[in-house]
C-alpha cells in the first residue's frame, strides 16, 4: 500500500484494488471513502501523452451509485436537480446539478435511466444518498433509496472503442456519447456507458456484482496488452485542459450551476420545480458575479495546488485558482479558477501567486483550452 495513506475499514478497499497494487500503483486519494488510484506512470506528462495516445485501464469504483426505485422515483430524481430529466429515455446518461435550497451545488452525477421508475445517480464526491433519503422521507414519497452493489471501471484513450469491441461486440460501436447499452460477462448483464473522466473517448463498465471485479479486469487486462494498455487514473493535466470540473476543487456549495457555465442543464424558466428553484431564477435574473475559467501563465512547472493560489489584477484578487499543474502540450502552467464578471474576459491579463512566492503573469483562457 502507498505510503502516506493510513488504512482502516473506513476507507473502503474496491473489488480492483488487488489488481491496481499489483501493477503497480504509486498512489491513492479517497473519494466517497473509497480508495481512488492517483499515479502509475514515471510521471503525470508520462501518463497523459500514454491517455492522448493509447488505452488505459481506471479504477473508478468510486463513482458510487445511488439507486432510486418506486413509484416517485422520477420525482424525487427531479426534486434535486434544475435540469429537465422527463426529457430523458431509458439508455439515457444524463449530466445533472445537485442543488440545494440556496442553489448551491450537492454534486454533479450522471443519472443514468435504467426503467421509468428506476435510476442510478453516478456521483462526485459528496453525500448524495443521505440527501435523497431524507428528501424522500421528510416528503413521504413511495421510494427505495439505496447504494447497490456497482462498482464502474472505466477503460479511456483512443483505442478503447476497438478493444471493447473485440471484447463485447460489434454493438459497442453503435452507443452514442452519454447512452448506455448492455453486454455478457460471465453470465451477467453489464451496463456499459460511452463517457468517463478524460477528453480522450472511452466507456465505463458499471460493473453489477463485486464479486466479478477480479476476473473483468484480467478479461480487459489481458486483451489490452497488444495495444498498449497501462493502468490509469484521472490525469491532472488532460483534466484541466478538457474543461473537466472536480467536486470539492472546482466547485462546492458556495458555487451555483451558472457560475459553472451549466446554464445548458437548468430550467429556468418556472416549466420544472425542484429544490432551489426560486433561488437559481433570481441568480439567473440578477446574473451571476463570477465564472469558471481557465488560466495560462507563466514560469518553472508549478508545485501541486493544494491551497487556492491567488489571481490578481493589481492588488486586487479577482480569483484564486483552484487546480494548477504544467502543460507539456501547451508547454505553460494552465489552472482553473472562479473568476470575477469585470475580468472575466478570454485574454485578460493576471498574476498568479505561487505558494513559492513567484508571481507569475497570465492570461485567462477558455475552457477547453486549445
Amino acid at each position: 500500500m502507498a505510503d502516506g495513506l493510513n488504512m482502516s475499514r473506513r476507507i473502503r478497499r474496491t473489488p480492483y484494488t488487488d489488481k491496481i497494487e499489483h501493477v503497480g500503483v504509486r498512489g491513492f486519494s479517497v473519494v466517497n471513502h473509497m480508495l481512488l488510484p492517483k499515479a502509475f506512470q514515471p510521471s503525470i506528462e508520462d501518463d497523459y501523452w500514454h491517455l492522448r495516445e493509447h488505452v488505459q485501464l481506471w479504477d473508478v469504483s468510486c463513482q458510487r451509485q445511488v439507486q432510486i426505485e418506486g413509484p416517485d422515483a422520477a420525482k424525487l430524481v427531479q426534486m434535486m436537480t434544475p435540469r429537465h430529466i422527463g426529457k430523458a429515455i431509458i439508455g439515457d446518461c444524463f449530466y445533472i446539478p445537485i442543488i440545494d435550497a440556496n442553489a448551491g451545488l450537492i454534486n454533479d452525477p450522471v443519472m443514468l435511466k435504467l426503467a421509468e421508475d428506476k435510476f442510478w445517480l453516478s456521483i462526485a464526491d459528496s453525500d448524495v444518498l443521505l440527501y435523497a433519503l431524507g428528501l424522500a422521507l421528510g416528503r413521504e414519497m413511495d421510494v427505495q433509496v439505496s447504494e447497490p452493489d456497482v462498482s464502474p471501471l472505466a477503460v479511456q484513450g483512443p483505442k478503447a472503442e476497438g478493444l471493447l469491441a473485440s471484447l463485447f461486440g460489434e454493438h459497442i460501436r453503435d452507443i452514442g456519447f452519454f447512452k448506455y447499452d448492455w453486454i455478457e460477462f460471465q453470465g451477467t448483464r453489464q451496463l456499459i456507458a460511452r463517457s468517463g473522466y478524460s477528453r480522450q473517448g472511452g466507456f465505463e463498465i458499471y460493473l453489477e456484482g463485486g464479486h466479478l471485479g477480479a476476473d473483468l479486469w484480467d478479461h480487459i487486462w489481458e486483451a489490452g496488452q497488444p495495444l498498449n494498455m497501462t493502468p490509469g487514473c484521472p490525469n491532472l493535466i488532460e483534466r484541466i485542459e478538457g474543461g473537466l470540473f472536480s467536486y470539492g476543487n472546482e466547485m462546492t456549495r458556495e458555487n451555483n450551476p451558472l457560475e459553472i457555465g451549466l446554464d445548458n442543464f437548468c430550467s429556468l424558466d418556472g416549466s420544472v420545480d425542484y429544490i432551489g428553484r426560486v433561488a437559481l431564477e433570481k441568480i439567473a435574473a440578477d446574473g451571476v458575479t463570477r465564472k469558471i475559467r481557465g488560466i495560462i501563465f507563466d514560469g518553472e512547472p508549478c508545485p501541486t495546488c493544494s491551497l487556492p493560489w491567488p489571481v490578481m489584477i493589481g492588488k486586487r484578487q479577482v480569483g484564486q485558482i483552484t487546480s494548477g499543474v504544467w502543460s507539456p502540450r501547451l508547454m505553460s502552467n494552465i489552472g482553473q479558477s472562479m473568476i470575477d464578471r469585470e475580468f472575466w474576459n478570454i485574454g485578460q491579463d493576471v498574476t498568479v501567486i505561487t505558494p513559492d512566492g513567484q508571481n507569475r503573469s497570465g492570461k485567462i483562457s477558455r475552457l477547453p483550452m486549445a
